[in-house]
């Protein structure tokens, strides 16, 4: 007998971009992460070809109110949130609050995660390579700084390579100072140092929980910059199709690709990463990956999402990502659907 599947009223948490206004004072990339109306419309086709009722719920403040009027049994969360290093956990807190069932990776995972510090420091405990670093809050916590040039210097609290440039590599301490003197006045602290690791660079998707696997290892190559000179920057990412070439999979030894496939399981499983996330590799000078940072919201456009560009290298159609990230999240809760 034919059990009939079960439909469900799923709503979509996000922010756009055009929701947002900049402002003259504000940087260049400060609506970076922020989504379009195309992705969120795409991964509502998706869910609707499932056979479910989606509702468009956005964030916000009125998100609250949205959830009264349009209750749902679950939540299709991409929303990042608005300041501070526990935004992304905003809504994921509120829906647990609410006890209602999302996608993705809770709370705390998302706020130690978006602190690449504290990322860092936890999957250094579990043994698991990543390059040295320091938080730096203020101008006089490069003082004493034991770390090994070159350097390399982000926002500690931010993605999407907001903050990034060309120039975030660093060769000396006047350079160093400039570049963080520059982060701490445009965007405000902290900034992340850590040091430099010289080899070609890797995003590994990863999906599931309690038997999460790789989705695939890609390699990201700049067009006419050598590794050690490579730097996925704003400027680079800005006009990827001209200059970023995506190897996946890539062109390395299988050892290599299982010793990158490792470091980035152990790193998902370390931090407990739940349905998907996107783990960034450098191969250093030794031949080991270190661990860079973890992604658990990645983006999603179908056009220039690193991981939906992955899962088409891979042989995955766009449906069949989101309706495995948003299977996941069913069978976790024990949701038929």
């Amino acid at each position: 007998m034919n059990v009939a599947k079960k439909i469900l009223r799923v709503g979509i948490t996000y922010d756009l971009k055009k929701d947002f206004s900049h402002r003259e004072d504000e940087p260049v990339d400060s609506l970076e992460e922020f989504d379009s109306e195309e992705t969120i419309d795409a991964i509502r086709d998706v869910l609707q070809s499932d056979g479910h009722e989606v509702i468009k719920l956005g964030g916000g403040a009125g998100l609250i109110d949205r959830l009264r009027t349009s209750p749902v049994d679950i939540v299709f969360n991409i929303a990042e949130g608005i300041g501070g290093r526990n935004r992304e956990a905003h809504i994921p807190a509120l829906l647990e609050f609410l006890n209602i069932p999302y996608t993705g990776s809770d709370p705390l995972t998302l706020s130690l995660t978006l602190d690449k510090a504290m990322a860092k420091k936890v999957v250094r405990s579990e043994g698991i390579p990543t390059p040295g670093f320091k938080k730096v809050e203020k101008m006089e916590d490069l003082h004493g700084l034991d770390l090994r040039y070159p350097l390399f210097v982000k926002l500690c609290y931010e993605g999407s390579s907001k903050g990034v440039r060309l120039d975030s590599k660093i060769s000396d301490p006047s350079s160093l100072s400039q570049k963080v003197k520059w982060l701490l006045e445009t965007y405000g602290p902290p900034v992340l140092v850590e040091e430099f690791v010289s080899g070609p660079e890797f995003t590994v998707g990863i999906l599931g929980n309690s038997n999460s696997s790789v989705l695939g290892v890609m390699q990201i190559e700049i067009k006419g910059s050598p590794p050690d000179e490579a730097i996925y920057s704003l400027e680079v990412k800005r006009e990827w199709e001209k200059r970023v070439s995506y190897h996946c999979p890539p062109p390395i030894s299988s050892r290599l690709l299982k010793n990158i496939e490792e470091v980035a399981l152990r790193a998902y499983r370390a931090l407990d990463c739940r349905d998907v996330s996107r783990v960034d590799i450098r191969i250093g000078g030794d031949g080991i990956p270190y661990f860079l940072e973890v992604n658990p919201l990645p983006g999603l456009s179908s056009v220039y999402g690193d991981l939906p560009i992955m899962a088409g290298r891979m042989g995955w159609e766009y449906s069949r990502l989101v309706k495995t990230i948003f299977h996941h999240a069913l069978k976790r809760y024990g949701i038929s659907g």
